[in-house]
């Protein structure tokens, strides 16, 4: 770490707190530097010594399976989304979806109320592996499958290369596996290039796995696991 450095930004990367959690006990008078209670936007020397008052919330890990017509983030009127899913059929209120996976598409996500792995987790340049597995309307060719693999031009983007497997017993089947996440970039890859996508389900994020989670269901991260996954991203 470099200093002089904020005192949220220092909470952060001391894994005690995200930056906005950091603000909030920061408010509540919970965090002493040197003895004196600290400031929002207080610089933190080399040799300070920095104690925090009292418990901070438990951090939570979740995999959960997204259903197809689940709503990541934002619902309309009518249209239901995790958040609201989880309260309702196992009252879980204290964890939120990093990422998205649009509407029609469904599988892996990851949840969370730590704040701090967002950034680390979805940085387009930290290339973090997903894997899809996913189905066409019509047979994949060799062409097809080099151009995936290369990067595909999507109105005026070329996305980064890709690890494509096809599928021993179904032709119209492959897994990607990708490092980026632009909005509904494998419908519109494959759409580029004159196939529709029938069915998109994400199967990893990293060293997570969706396993044998069906849709609505939920398991936590913890153990080797989760050490691994924070490892990665930093923290």
């Amino acid at each position: 770490m470099e200093f002089p450095m904020r005192i949220n930004k220092y909470l952060a990367h001391t894994g005690i707190a995200s930056r906005r959690e950091a603000d909030e006990l920061i408010a509540n008078g919970q965090v002493i530097v040197n003895g004196v209670k600290a400031e929002t936007g207080q610089q933190v020397q080399t040799g300070d010594k920095v104690e925090v008052i009292g418990k901070t919330k438990t951090k939570t890990y979740l995999a959960y399976y997204k259903g197809r017509g689940i709503i990541t983030h934002s619902p309309a009127a009518g249209e239901i989304d995790i958040a609201t899913r989880l309260a309702k059929d196992f009252s879980i209120v204290n964890v939120s979806p990093v990422g998205r996976l649009d509407k029609d598409s469904e599988g892996l996500m990851i949840l969370s109320n730590d704040g701090r792995i967002t950034g680390p987790m979805l940085d387009p340049e930290a290339n973090h592996e997903k894997e899809y597995d996913i189905l066409v309307d019509k047979p994949i060719t060799g062409m097809f499958k080099r151009a995936m693999e290369a990067g595909v031009d999507i109105e005026g983007y070329r996305t980064k290369p890709a690890t494509l497997k096809t599928h021993p017993k179904n032709d119209q089947r492959f897994s990607l596996i990708i490092t980026e996440g632009k909005k509904h970039q494998i419908r519109r890859m494959c759409a580029a290039l004159g196939y529709q996508i029938q069915t998109l389900r994400r199967t990893r994020i990293m060293n997570i796995t969706i396993g044998k989670l069906k849709p609505n269901q939920y398991r936590k991260l913890q153990g080797e696991e989760l050490r691994i996954f924070l490892k990665a991203l930093g923290l």
